[in-house]
Formats: structure tokens, C-alpha cells, sequence
């Protein structure tokens, strides 16, 4: 398969990303495209989210070549779409693309996918598979990931679990490719890096935590479904915790929404030991995930981030599409009740032999070569390479931070 622009005789492939975790996600893969040097890698931002994409690239030392331009009034998924979708089709009218990469699950990635598929380029689905089975939870994404599923010549799924999920859904084994999840190569490459924190109050509170004056906790709830009742229940965990154990220090990262951040100000604004921030750029929330006695959160993200630091998770949701980590013993789902909540992380802080066992398998979502099986995987998929990707095989590796 080959077609697009060229330039120096290479295929573009463009990478599109709409919001922070795509961004994320697919910087490894724009660095290891242009250190290959057999496919010119061209971020777009898609004007989803594109001052948080652009800030996402720029902790990689990556900045988009092409911007687009969406007029968001309501906020509306309609009328994201309808900025998205003609804005996308322009731009690769004016500039075809050998193939396109999509990440994820969002607007922009099934915008990204739509448009794509209309001018006849290849799709390729970056973290594909991953399934719920449950069109309401996560909502939308759930329905996104299916059906950019259905739109995709190639898939790379970050795990078996995941690549099954797509060969029950009738895809052929030809078109799957497991490769481990970029995040894992996007966490390693940040948390090397010793700048100092964004937020400063986070230096005095690595500190702490590094030298075993405290414990910390991450706790991060951002989810729409999470909103309202479920939050002030997680919030209500928090303070008992707290109280609980004197040693415990908090850092919660508040959601921007005005209303929601009202909420978390409201429970927690003036509780002793917790630490309410803006949401912390990448390379903060590495770092800081490195001096972690545990996190509690909703985040597909940091359930795939956090075992490379050997730090185990209490998923903040009923169900969870990343249930490798719970498979693992990595994570535990307690969804959003306080009792379960509570009980959960007391289990863990008074009990480190708990601990050290729900981490001791490593992380089952990469090892760090993400980025260079997707590498291989586009070259071949556009004539450039004839063997398969090297294997993924998840191991128990971990990062010791620095």
C-alpha cells in the first residue's frame, strides 16, 4: 500500500490528536517516525482541546504542524463534529497523507477516523480493542472505539486481551498487531527528565514523600460519569483518610469545569494534608507518580502509567476496559463508594505486604518499545518493510525513578 504526499521521498503519516492523552500517546510515535527516518511524521491537532495538545507535545520537545481551526460556542459533540469533520477533510484534500493515525477513543479520533476513511487512507487505530461491553460506560467512548474499529485497516492493540476483543468482533488476525501501549514509552521518556515541578508546591511534597516524613496519594476523578453524587462520595473517602492516617498527604488535581471544581473546593478546599491543583502538565504527573504510596482515580491513563512505578491503583469505576491491570493485581476496581473506598487504601497503607504483591507482576501494558513496533508496523503496512513488528511480551520490568 503506498499514496500521499511526499516529501524527500518519504510518505507522511499524520498522527491526530485532539486532546492531552492522544497527544501523549502518540508523541513516541511522532519521535520514533523521524528517528527511523522511512515515514515523515505531521502532527495535527484537530481543535479539540489544542492549547492542552499543544503543552502535551511541547514536554516532548514536539510542537504540531498543522493546527486547525474549530469554533467551539455550546460545546456541543455536534458541533465539535461539525467543525472537526470539514476542517480534517481540507487539510488532507490540500495535504494527502500516506496513512493516518488515530489514538484512542475521543471526538478526534473518531472524527480523524470518519475523514480518513471518506478520501480512501488507510486508517490506523493506535490502542485499539479496547472493549467495556457496555455502550453507557464509559459514554461516549465505548461507542467511539467500535466504531473507529470498524473503519480501521490497521489495528495495534496494546494487549492480547485487546487484540482478542477485535478478533471476536470478526477483524482478521492480518490487520492486528500487538504492540504495548505508547504510554508506557511517554511516562519513561518524562520521568528521566529532573525540571523543576510546574506547580511548586509539589517539590515540598516529593520531598516529603521520598524521604518518609509521609505517604502520598494521587487521587484524580474527572469523568462525567463521576460527577455529581459519585465525586462527594470519593471526596467524603479522602477526608476519612486523611483523618485516619496522620502520615498521609493528598494531592488531588481539580477538573477545570467550573462546577465540579466548586464541588472538590467545596469538600476538601480546607482539609488538612490535601493538596488541590490545577491539572498537572505530563511531566509533573510522572514525577509525582514515582513517589506514590498508592492512587486513586478514574483514569484509563494512569492505570496503564502507574505500574511502571510499581505503584498500585484503586480504579475509582465499576467496570474498567484496561482489565489486564486487574488481572495483573495492579489495580483494584472499588468503584465510587466510600466505604469501599476507605476500606480498600487503609488495606494497603497499614498493610505494605498487600502492596508490594498487587505490583509485583510489573506493568502488562508495555516495556517501553510502544513506539518502535508501531514504527515497524506503518512501514509495513505501507510496503516499507517486510517483517512482522518484534513480539510484545509483557514482562515485570520497572522503572526506579530517579
Amino acid at each position: 500500500m503506498d499514496g500521499g504526499n511526499r516529501v524527500d521521498g518519504r510518505p507522511e503519516v499524520h498522527l491526530v490528536a485532539g486532546t492531552r492523552p492522544e497527544a501523549i500517546k502518540l508523541a513516541p510515535v511522532a519521535r520514533e517516525l523521524a528517528r527511523a527516518g522511512r515515514l515523515r511524521p505531521v502532527l495535527v491537532a484537530s481543535g479539540q482541546h489544542p492549547a492542552m495538545v499543544a503543552q502535551s507535545l511541547r514536554t516532548f520537545g514536539l510542537c504540531p504542524h498543522e493546527t486547525l481551526a474549530v469554533d467551539r460556542r455550546t460545546g456541543s459533540q455536534p458541533e465539535l463534529y461539525a467543525g472537526m469533520l470539514p476542517a480534517l477533510d481540507a487539510l488532507w484534500a490540500r495535504r494527502p497523507p500516506a496513512a493516518v493515525v488515530v489514538q484512542g477513543d475521543t471526538a478526534t479520533t473518531v472524527a480523524g477516523a470518519l475523514a480518513a476513511f471518506w478520501r480512501h487512507v488507510p486508517v490506523v487505530h493506535l490502542e485499539a480493542g479496547l472493549r467495556s461491553h457496555d455502550l453507557a460506560a464509559p459514554f461516549p467512548e465505548e461507542a467511539n472505539r467500535k466504531l473507529v474499529g470498524t473503519l480501521a485497516a490497521l489495528h495495534l492493540a496494546p494487549t492480547e486481551r485487546s487484540a482478542a476483543n477485535l478478533a471476536a468482533e470478526g477483524v482478521p488476525d492480518e490487520r492486528i498487531q500487538v504492540i504495548g501501549n505508547t504510554v508506557v514509552d511517554a511516562v519513561r521518556a518524562v520521568s528521566v527528565s529532573r525540571r523543576p515541578f510546574a506547580e511548586r508546591e509539589l517539590a515540598g511534597v516529593e520531598r516529603r514523600a521520598r524521604s518518609g516524613e509521609t505517604r502520598l496519594a494521587l487521587v484524580t476523578v474527572h469523568r462525567r460519569e463521576s460527577w455529581g453524587a459519585p465525586m462527594a462520595a470519593v471526596l467524603r473517602a479522602v477526608r476519612t483518610l486523611v483523618r485516619r492516617h496522620p502520615e498521609l498527604e493528598v494531592v488531588l488535581p481539580a477538573h477545570p469545569n467550573p462546577a465540579v471544581r466548586a464541588q472538590v473546593t467545596a469538600a476538601v478546599g480546607g482539609c488538612p494534608r490535601v493538596l488541590l491543583t490545577d491539572p498537572l502538565d505530563y511531566a509533573d504527573l510522572a514525577r509525582l507518580l514515582g513517589s506514590c504510596t498508592l492512587v486513586l482515580s478514574d483514569s484509563g491513563g494512569i492505570q496503564e502509567e502507574a505500574p511502571t512505578f510499581g505503584v498500585p491503583v484503586l480504579v475509582l469505576r465499576e467496570l474498567t476496559e484496561r482489565q489486564e491491570a486487574v488481572d495483573a493485581g495492579c489495580a483494584r476496581l472499588v468503584g465510587t463508594d466510600e466505604n469501599r473506598i476507605v476500606t480498600a487504601a487503609h488495606a494497603l497503607l497499614t498493610g505494605p505486604e498487600l502492596a508490594a504483591s498487587m505490583v509485583a507482576a510489573g506493568n502488562p501494558f508495555g516495556d517501553g518499545r510502544a513506539a518502535l513496533r508501531t514504527e515497524q508496523a506503518l512501514a509495513r503496512l505501507l510496503g516499507l518493510r517486510a517483517e512482522a513488528p518484534e513480539p510484545f511480551l509483557p514482562g515485570a520490568e520497572r522503572l526506579v525513578p530517579a
